[in-house]
């Protein structure tokens, strides 16, 4: 897994920025500017760092500077698993020069940057992690099928690559291939072989003797291989035998020293045996010495370490007698609290007598300190005297809802009496309702009219269409039948002139049928069938034009209008009875409330009453003050249980102080002479007492360090020697000899042994640059003779040439045969062009079956694209989805066939990409894009780069969209916009301002 965030910018030169660094990137960096204050500058600096630079022929911009500053600069990265990383990428090769520098000082360019990355490349990762508008204005300019192959393409490489493949591969084949076509070069190409196979094979049989003398010419080039390759392998043994000769004493050198190397046996020797054993004599003598010199040091030192003795005792209580001393301003505490006590307990007895006097109760301060104020009595209390201020104030509403309600009722009465003399008496409205049924039924008579009106228009206007085209036909087949007839005519004439009595009955019977066809006219039946519709029509436009007439002298309008207002009126009188009846029920609940109200004050009352009597609080105070009259009795206990706190803490000071001093007066006894009276004296002088014995003890400590410091150099020193003495038995062991002299007698027998290895060593090194294999030199070491076998393959080489130039001559005289037949006819010339054809074919062919492979590896590739990592990135992208649209969209799924995507809202109704709006459709691509991210390519945990990528959303898609991207833990995000209405979604702290034209450090 790679995991990486930028931390740190330098830009020493790229496009209008110079000399610029921003430091301390956050995980959500924001960079706001206006347009050309160097956004997509950054961006593509950020692409540049990582992936190199632009080349000369890219079509991207490669942001060279005008001003002649250094171009290039370097990011500062952090990665998991390598720390801090800078990599610098400045003017140079193609794409620039790279240094890359961890943490622990390593550095490294192009191949170590690549390790880092995880071999991320540009393309992928600016389909995967960098967003611009460049997806979304694909999205926008694309209709039906192809913004769902788009979507499943970005859903697969994150671009729409996939489906640009796809169509180029398919259009490169149909421009080679097509089983039905013509005009594709491998039909064409087939077509034009078919046609010259065909002429080839009839000039073919005029050239017998060609066939034969190919035959001979393909026998005698067979034997000239068989030859050629004979005439190879004895020229091949001459070289291995020359090359043996060469290096035969050597080979025979290595076999006799090989010989000796056995003999000499494998006696085990250590390597530089004699210098090491030599080595340990030396080091192992001095050791006596300075081992003698540390006994006598540590004899001396534990002597001086029993002279000095601390008192044990006074050590052995000295915890005790510090938690002593510690209670000697304790003590002095006590009598500073004993004093601030007994000004508070007067205090506590002024309070208890005020408010003593505020509640005037015959009781005593026992008493009261009985009353029962527990959390229940105060809850009771509490409740009640909440209780008595809100029926005060619900009797000030009900009062005011009263009157409220009151006058609403009268108002309603009003309106619906005015209403009943705003309508039409019923007998009236009756006479009105029967003379407007009668204008109804002339609406109907003037639409029938005009719907006869325009068949009549229509069937006029058809009739003279269909005369001028029954005219151009009928002529136009008169010609036709005309011409027909006359070659059927001269088919009879040529049947009976030369008794083929079929063509004569075949011509006459067509003849015949053409005159039946010419004398039938077939355009008067269908001018009778119109002319009947229309004089049909014309009489019912009469009839209904009559009928009109009757309707036009009445006055519908007006009554309509009267008819209108009283309806209006009716409704309202109906919908005022109907608040009338409303507004009386609210009135009466009003008036319930009241009683209501009456029936809770008296309970309340009541309750007060009862709990005044409890608490000893006379019925005057408790209509009153009930509840401050509680709140004081709670007071009067507080402070009398903290008087009594009060006495009981002096009592216990008292106590405390008379046992600090008992245990100093002891202490001052057992181990001071002059002991007196004051506790600071005895105080210091028991802690003097106390350093003295601490500095014996470290006396001792220090000389007993020193005595474990010489015991451990002396034990050093004893394991050293015992170690080098150990080392020198090892090497005897390791030679296996008993005492020095055997082990230099075995040196010397190891020391040649050792020559010669090296000189076979040597003697395998020139031998390493023979040809000769292991096998054939084993093969040469049995030949005795070289000399004699090197004649016997010369004469055999002599030989197989003389056969070999026989044949080349017979070969050569073969072809010219072949040449004369070819140049004399048009077959030679076919069959030349026949190969052409036939090898541009296979060319094309070739071609084609390349494209066609692509296809299918592209196919196989997508289907388990499909089957295996789809559906993984598909259920992360629902998620991102249904988050982005707030559930109104929740699933995303296959289409059955193709590469498009359907899209399920929660109403299970299902859509297609491009059914889907603008905005909801870009919902469906970021998902995708986040999703790929978060799942196919998971391990890389690089920033995700956007800019102004969501300008098209409204407010409420845009903050769905930064709180979806805040959701993206694994992943830096660093947005690019010009939008100040985005700027609020984002921590002040995290927006990075730029300005056009700035030059300046950003930090």
């Amino acid at each position: 897994m790679i995991n990486l965030k930028i931390q740190e910018i330098h830009i020493y030169g790229f496009g209008q920025l110079t000399n610029i660094v921003i430091k301390d990137l956050s995980d959500f960096q924001v960079f706001y500017g206006e347009n050309e204050a160097g956004k997509s500058t950054i961006m593509a600096f950020i692409h540049g760092i990582l992936f190199g630079f632009p080349t000369k022929q890219s079509s991207e911009l490669r942001y060279v500077p005008k001003n002649g500053s250094n171009y290039g600069g370097k990011l500062r990265i952090w990665f998991d698993e390598f720390g801090i990383a800078t990599i610098e990428r400045i003017r140079g090769k193609a794409s620039g020069d790279v240094v890359v520098t961890l943490e622990d000082g390593t550095t490294g360019e192009e191949e170590l940057l690549k390790l880092l990355l995880g071999n991320m490349d540009k393309g992928l990762f600016q389909a995967i992690f960098s967003f611009n508008l460049h997806g979304l204005q694909n999205i926008h300019q694309m209709k039906g099928e192809e913004l769902g192959k788009f979507l499943f393409s970005t859903g697969t490489l994150g671009t729409e690559r996939l489906a640009k493949t796809e169509a180029e591969l398919q259009k490169e084949l149909e421009n080679r291939f097509k089983p039905s076509g013509k005009k594709p070069v491998i039909n064409e190409k087939l077509k034009a072989l078919h046609e010259l196979s065909g002429d080839l094979k009839k000039a073919a049989a005029k050239n017998q003797d060609y066939e034969t003398l190919v035959t001979d010419k393909d026998r005698i080039y067979k034997e000239i291989e068989d030859i050629s390759h004979s005439l190879q392998d004895v020229k091949s043994e001459v070289e291995k035998l020359n090359e043996w000769q060469k290096i035969q004493s050597l080979v025979k050198e290595e076999r006799w020293i090989n010989t000796e190397i056995n003999l000499l046996g494998e006696n085990p020797f250590p390597a530089r045996g004699i210098e090491r054993i030599e080595k340990l004599n030396q080091l192992i003598y001095p050791y006596n010495a300075q081992i003698s010199s540390l006994m006598e040091r540590i004899s001396q030192l534990k002597q001086e370490v029993v002279a000095i003795q601390p008192e044990k005792q006074l050590l052995a209580d000295e915890s005790m007698i510090l938690a002593a001393l510690d209670q000697i301003p304790i003590h002095e505490q006590f009598n500073l609290d004993k004093q601030q006590y007994e000004l508070k307990l007067a205090d506590l007895e002024e309070k208890i007598s005020n408010i003593n006097e505020k509640l005037h109760l015959p009781l005593r301060e026992e008493e009261v300190l009985t009353i029962n104020t527990n959390i229940y009595m105060k809850n009771q209390v509490e409740q009640s005297a909440r209780k008595k201020q809100k029926l005060m104030e619900v009797k000030q509403d009900l009062e005011e809802k009263f009157r409220e309600e009151k006058n609403s009722l009268e108002e309603l009465e009003r309106k619906v009496s005015y209403a009943q003399t705003q309508m039409i008496p019923a007998h009236e409205r009756a006479r009105f309702e029967k003379l407007v049924s009668v204008d109804s039924e002339k609406g109907k008579v003037e639409y029938e009219l005009k719907a006869v009106q325009d068949k009549i228009e229509y069937y006029q206007h058809t009739h003279e269409q269909d005369k001028k085209t029954f005219a151009a036909i009928n002529k136009q087949k008169q010609i036709q039948f005309l011409a027909i007839g006359l070659i059927l005519l001269i088919l009879s004439l040529y049947g009976l002139y030369t008794k083929q009595w079929i063509l004569l009955v075949f011509g006459v019977l067509g003849s015949f049928l053409i005159g039946v066809f010419l004398s039938k006219n077939n355009s008067r039946k269908n001018d009778t069938k119109i002319n009947q519709t229309l004089s049909q029509l014309l009489e019912d436009e009469k009839r209904l034009l009559q009928l009109l007439e009757k309707y036009k002298n009445s006055n519908i309008p007006a009554l309509q209008e009267k008819l209108k207002q009283d309806n209006y009126w009716k409704e309202q009188q109906q919908l005022l009875k109907i608040k009338l009846e409303q507004q009386q029920t609210l009135y009466e609940k009003v008036i319930r409330k009241f009683e209501e109200w009456e029936i809770e004050a008296a309970e309340n009352k009541e309750s007060i009453l009862k709990l005044s009597g409890e608490l000893h609080i006379p019925e005057y105070i408790a209509d009153s003050f009930f509840l401050e009259a509680f709140q004081l009795i709670e007071q009067y206990k507080l402070l009398g249980r903290e008087k009594r706190n009060l006495l009981a803490r002096m009592e216990n000071i008292n106590l405390e102080q008379a046992n600090i001093s008992e245990r100093l007066t002891y202490y001052a006894k057992q181990y001071l002479a002059d002991q007196g009276s004051d506790f600071s004296k005895i105080g210091y002088l028991l802690r003097n007492k106390l350093k003295d014995e601490h500095g014996k003890l470290i006396k001792i400590q220090e000389k007993q360090g020193k005595l474990d410091d010489l015991e451990a150099d002396l034990n050093q020193m004893k394991r050293e020697q015992a170690h080098l003495i150990s080392e020198k038995k090892k090497l005897l062991e390791e030679a296996n000899v008993e005492d020095e002299e055997a082990f230099y007698e075995l040196g010397k027998k190891c020391e040649t042994k050792f020559k010669h290895i090296e000189r076979l060593k040597d003697i395998r090194k020139q031998l390493q640059y023979s040809f000769l294999k292991e096998d054939e030199i084993e093969r040469l070491l049995q030949i005795h003779n070289v000399e004699e076998v090197l004649i016997q393959y010369h004469k055999r080489i002599e030989t197989l040439s003389s056969r070999l130039m026989e044949l080349q001559e017979k070969q050569a005289a073969a072809n010219y045969q072949i040449q004369v037949l070819e140049e004399g006819g048009s077959y030679s010339e076919l069959l030349h062009h026949y190969k052409q054809q036939k090898f541009e074919l296979e060319e094309a062919a070739k071609e084609w079956s390349v494209f066609s492979l692509a296809q299918k590896i592209l196919t196989k590739t997508v289907e388990k694209y499909k089957n295996v990592h789809l559906p993984r990135m598909l259920a992360k992208a629902e998620e991102y989805l249904y988050f982005l649209t707030e559930g109104q969209y929740q699933r995303i799924h296959m289409q059955q066939s193709g590469t498009g995507f359907l899209i399920e809202r929660s109403d299970h109704t299902l859509f297609e990409a491009n059914e889907l709006s603008q905005a909801t459709t870009e919902q469906v691509y970021v998902s995708i894009r986040l999703a790929l991210a978060a799942t196919l390519y998971e391990r890389y945990h690089f920033p995700i780069i956007i800019d102004d990528s969501f300008v098209n959303f409204d407010a409420n898609r845009t903050k769905k969209v930064m709180e979806l991207l805040t959701t993206l833990q694994h992943n830096q995000i660093l947005f690019f916009t010009c939008h100040t209405h985005l700027l609020p979604y984002f921590q002040p702290e995290n927006v990075q301002y730029l300005h056009k034209g700035n030059v300046e450090v950003i930090s």
